[in-house]
């Protein structure tokens, strides 16, 4: 449920259910508080409380994680209980099994296997310093290394940032493009597995650990998590959120090799996840059948996005599975200017049709071609009919916008091709200004 808001800000807080809940008096500049439901660290949902510039009470918030988690055995709780009950019944009623989301129960994974977390970065040190501070506080069970790429080394911002954590090795790619970042930190990377996050991200202490916990069975090769709203002040973090975000949900998945060539259309990659929040095993980078990230899509390029949701089509057809752990959550700081989300969603509607276009003509993969042809289009004619009958959460301008991009998308991938083959490889190890950490 998605509440407008009148002064175009919406509050994000977050309540532990493993006790009862406090009011929320914090948000008197508010008009609507989205407010994010966990236990124990597992975020289960969330509920919108149209406040209009006053606070929460306790029982409302009450109420309305009732309503909006259907949770309707809470209504007979008394509020001075424990909230242990209501763990039990997000258990039954949120997160009943289906054929994507039965997994195999997680092995413990061996303290003895080492991580690298990879933080691409591109002249936002103020981002940076907080990611980092997250990523250098980590409670962990195991050697863990942070390695930060950054993506200007000319304009040496990144550097003094690093500096400050001493444990933190940085490498420079002067290449612009997410992907080459990502792959200069992959080649640099130590670690048995790999992760990657934006340094827009704030992860919670726990992250590493849970989002390394499915690697204890030998059949996931890579895992991605829940990427959540840091905040919604403005109409274009909230407009975001409206797109679809970059949260997959709060159900475990897995998509596995079957799942791949189940699909009678294109395969829908984008439904796993995202780099804000995923980790390989090392060798996945050096599978002849998989590689590292395609350096004809992602960010700074003509085709804007598009390198993680080919990894996973790469990982998938290469017959290994990739699990999704929502309790490996972390918060993302969405773009908070409509200039920016247009430039975002225009980038990412070109990139869509990249991608495809790759699977197409890389892969021979014929169901791209039912979906740029059939599905891509029918969506959008569906989104239009919507905002012709009356008010749409997503505005008409940004579904033209879109649709621009997907016209635009073929000459996007041409662009893109033609200059990763011009930038060339990158070196074997892009390790500079190398650190151990301690």
């Amino acid at each position: 449920m998605m509440v407008a808001a009148r002064n175009g800000r919406t509050a994000v807080r977050s309540v532990d259910l493993s006790g009862a809940l406090e009011p929320i008096d914090d948000v008197f500049d508010y008009d609507v508080v989205r407010v994010y439901a966990h236990h124990e660290g597992r975020v289960v949902g969330f509920t919108e409380v149209a406040n209009r510039g006053e606070g929460v009470s306790a029982s409302r918030l009450r109420e309305s994680l009732v309503d909006s988690l259907n949770i309707r055995v809470l209504a007979d709780i008394d509020e001075d209980l424990s909230y242990a009950l209501i763990v039990t019944a997000l258990a039954e009623k949120l997160l009943p099994g289906g054929p994507e989301e039965d997994m195999a129960e997680d092995l413990p994974l061996d303290r003895h296997v080492t991580a690298s977390v990879v933080v691409a970065t591109f002249d936002r040190p103020d981002d940076l310093r907080m990611c980092l501070g997250c990523l250098t506080g980590q409670q962990v069970d195991r050697d863990v290394e942070v390695v930060v790429v950054d993506n200007n080394p000319a304009s040496g911002l990144t550097p003094p940032v690093v500096a400050e954590f001493p444990s933190v090795r940085l490498v420079e790619e002067a290449r612009r493009g997410s992907s080459f970042a990502r792959n200069a930190g992959i080649r640099a990377a130590t670690g048995d597995i790999i992760l990657m996050t934006d340094d827009d991200v704030r992860a919670p202490a726990h992250w590493v650990e849970r989002l390394l916990a499915p690697f204890g069975r030998p059949d996931v090769a890579g895992v991605t998590g829940n990427i959540l709203p840091l905040e919604l002040e403005g109409s274009a973090q909230r407009l975001f959120e409206a797109y679809g975000g970059l949260g997959r949900g709060f159900r475990r998945k897995e998509f596995t090799p079957a799942w791949f060539e189940g699909r009678r259309s294109a395969v829908p990659t984008w439904e796993i996840g995202g780099t804000a929040n995923t980790a390989f095993r090392s060798w996945v980078f050096q599978d002849p059948e998989i590689g590292l990230l395609h350096e004809a899509l992602g960010a700074g390029i003509p085709a804007a996005v598009g390198e993680d949701t080919y990894l996973f089509y790469k990982v998938l057809k290469a017959g290994h599975t990739i699990a999704y752990e929502p309790d490996a959550w972390v918060w993302h700081r969405h773009r908070s200017d409509m200039a920016g989300l247009q430039r975002q969603l225009y980038g990412y509607s070109k990139g869509h049709v990249a991608y495809h276009l790759t699977t197409l003509i890389d892969d021979r993969d014929l169901r791209s071609l039912h979906y740029l042809a059939w599905k891509l289009p029918k969506s959008h004619f569906q989104r239009l009919r919507q905002s012709a009958k009356g008010p749409s959460p997503y505005p008409i301008k940004l579904n033209l916008l879109e649709i621009a991009g997907n016209i635009l998308g073929p000459l996007a991938f041409h662009q893109s091709r033609r200059l990763a083959r011009q930038a060339g490889a990158g070196p074997q190890s892009a390790a500079t200004n190398e650190r151990t950490e301690t």
